[in-house]
């Protein structure tokens, strides 16, 4: 289900009402589960998760693509994991030699923040990136470095007997695709994936390392992914403006393509 799917800032207000403004978050329900026990980044669409949840706390895992702001802004305030009975294994992707509870501890803690990771209600683990592949709650998962600028950032492949997703909110193809990130997403029956930018706007895309509508489209086709969710929608993009994305890909299009929506849930294989 998706919880957030903005990119850089949240995005209040009237023009923004339809696909909603939260950022990054995914909530990953197993086959036959009522609650999720994976959530894919940490943005302010995490304060949504007690939604699913009601009163109960999670309990699971978070897969962190990168660390920039919009991606685990939601931590601290998301009720559904800061409590005093979640269970919450946090995967930090590995960087410059430091723990991954010192680089989460960067942007949380005085006088940037009042808490430390530390402060967080109940039981977390400060992880570094899984090997690849891992079993982590349900899934089998595979991580990959990808391009975007800014610190390590990673790709992700989850996959059940059922079918398998591939996430890449940030991701910027124009600085080159490696053989291990087409294996990442080749054949997979969703590919979530960056489409902040349009093509004009490639100046922008590639100055913040990330995709536009019309690369991620052609990646997806070359892939062979069975659905194409464009996603991590830029936070100027208007409500009217996504009704009318689908106007950028080529008609008819190479495969099937949705629009990332708040709220939205989607079938993985069978």
């Amino acid at each position: 289900m998706l919880l957030g799917v903005r990119g850089s800032t949240p995005a209040p207000g009237s023009d923004y009402i339809r696909y909603g403004g939260h950022t990054s978050c995914v909530a990953v329900l197993a086959d036959g589960a009522a609650t999720p026990t994976l959530l894919m980044d940490a943005g302010t669409g995490l304060r949504s998760l007690s939604g699913l949840l009601g009163s109960e706390p999670f309990r699971g895992s978070i897969l962190l693509s990168h660390l920039h702001w919009d991606h685990v802004e939601g931590l601290p305030f998301s009720r559904a994991v800061d409590h005093d009975d979640a269970r919450v294994d946090l995967h930090v992707p590995a960087q410059d030699g430091v723990s991954p509870r010192d680089l989460l501890a960067r942007m949380f803690s005085p006088p940037s923040f009042p808490i430390e990771p530390e402060g967080l209600l109940g039981a977390w683990q400060f992880l570094p990136d899984p090997a690849s592949p891992s079993s982590i709650e349900e899934f089998e998962v595979t991580a990959v470095e990808i391009n975007h600028k800014g610190g390590r950032t990673l790709g992700y492949r989850v996959a059940t007997d059922s079918g398998s997703f591939a996430y890449l909110p940030d991701h910027a193809p124009s600085q080159g695709i490696a053989p291990d990130v087409w294996n990442l997403i080749d054949g997979v029956d969703v590919l979530l994936h960056d489409a902040q930018f349009t093509e004009a706007e490639r100046p922008l895309s590639d100055l913040y390392g990330h995709a536009t509508v019309e690369e991620t489209v052609e990646i997806a086709a070359k892939a062979g992914v069975g659905q194409l969710v464009l996603f991590h929608h830029s936070p100027v993009r208007t409500d009217d403006q996504l009704d009318r994305i689908l106007e950028l890909v080529e008609s008819p299009s190479p495969l099937p393509i949705v629009v990332a929506r708040e709220g939205m849930r989607i079938a993985v294989g069978g």
